[in-house]
């Protein structure tokens, strides 16, 4: 059964994979790190990173553990060269925003059984490994996504990873669930907030408006600071979840529109969301569960869509302290 990653190999050395590859540096483990760009291998391996110049040469470092985290968009062609030569014991994993779309490209690389995938909920508007912090993905939230045909050893490998040096919960979803979750709380607000710069820059008071700005927009618009091609990769590849909801909102707003023109009331539409507005956390219980039986992928993915959370593992039992909401 599947122990500590002491040894981790990481694709891509940007924000996100440059702060895996310093968390995991500052745990002590090996990392190994490969990048395209020199100047960022060098930097990586000032910070204690084996930074090697080929990703072939990651690939025959022997790290059982291997994170991509490289642009969505480049995903696809980053683990068809892998897939020619890491070993066949290798746990894949990555940090993409999406998951759909990347276990499609996991799969037709013939990958899948050792794939899994986690994004951790974290992040900021700034880019590159200098931006990287050893502390930026500790203690967040990661949803980590299987399906049926996941290893036990490879989610362990994984769990393991995120529960120990980064200190983090796990919600172990479907990549449906996940895509659909976070195109509500992640991918739409993005988008809303760049339609919040949209509409300052294409006013003729936005000379005004910029001067006025506090915190209500300063807020609104952080992640629309980022690079706009990094977030027009997330959206569009999760584009049937965003589109769905942004028609929703859109229609929305349409009718508070029209209700603000007529005078009308609008109650209803500030109003509903009450529910969310200072609900108290449910109370939960937590128990150690064996998992390995047949099945084991789809129950631990619906007590996740469920609410459920892994704590920690103990990959030499097979188990998960797990942490559900209780019920009524």
């Amino acid at each position: 059964m599947s122990q500590r990653a002491q040894h981790v190999a990481v694709v891509g050395l940007g924000l996100i994979g440059g702060s895996v590859a310093q968390t995991l540096v500052a745990d002590g483990r090996r990392v190994t790190g490969w990048d395209p760009d020199a100047p960022t291998r060098e930097l990586a391996g000032a910070a204690g990173v084996e930074a090697v110049a080929t990703l072939e040469e990651l690939a025959a470092s022997g790290a059982p553990l291997v994170v991509v985290a490289v642009p969505l968009r480049a995903v696809r062609a980053t683990v068809e060269r892998l897939a020619a030569s890491l070993p066949a014991s290798t746990v894949l994993t990555d940090v993409a925003s999406v998951k759909g779309p990347v276990r499609d490209a996991v799969q037709a690389a013939g990958l899948g059984d050792r794939y899994v995938g986690a994004h951790p909920m974290a992040g900021t508007e700034h880019s590159g490994f200098a931006a990287a912090d050893p502390d930026l993905l500790r203690e967040v939230r990661w949803a980590v996504t299987l399906d049926e045909t996941t290893r036990l050893d490879a989610f362990l490998t994984v769990a393991e990873m995120i529960t120990g040096p980064f200190a983090s919960v796990v919600h172990p979803l479907s990549d449906d669930v996940h895509d659909a979750a976070v195109a509500l709380v992640s991918h739409v607000p993005h988008v809303v907030a760049t339609e919040l710069l949209n509409l300052v820059v294409g006013s003729p008071v936005s000379e005004v408006a910029q001067g006025l700005a506090a915190g209500s927009f300063r807020d609104g618009t952080r992640v629309a600071r980022t690079t706009p091609r990094r977030t027009q990769a997330m959206v569009t590849d999760n584009a049937g979840w965003v589109a769905a909801a942004l028609r929703r909102a859109a229609r929305d707003l349409e009718v508070l529109a029209s209700r603000l023109e007529e005078g009308a009331q609008v109650d209803e539409f500030f109003d509903r969301a009450d529910p969310l507005r200072g609900a108290p956390a449910p109370d939960r219980s937590t128990r150690s569960l064996q998992i390995g039986a047949d099945g084991w992928q789809t129950d631990l993915t619906e007590r996740g869509r469920q609410g459920a959370q892994v704590l920690a593992v103990d990959p030499a039992a097979a188990s998960v302290e797990l942490s559900e909401p209780q019920a009524g």
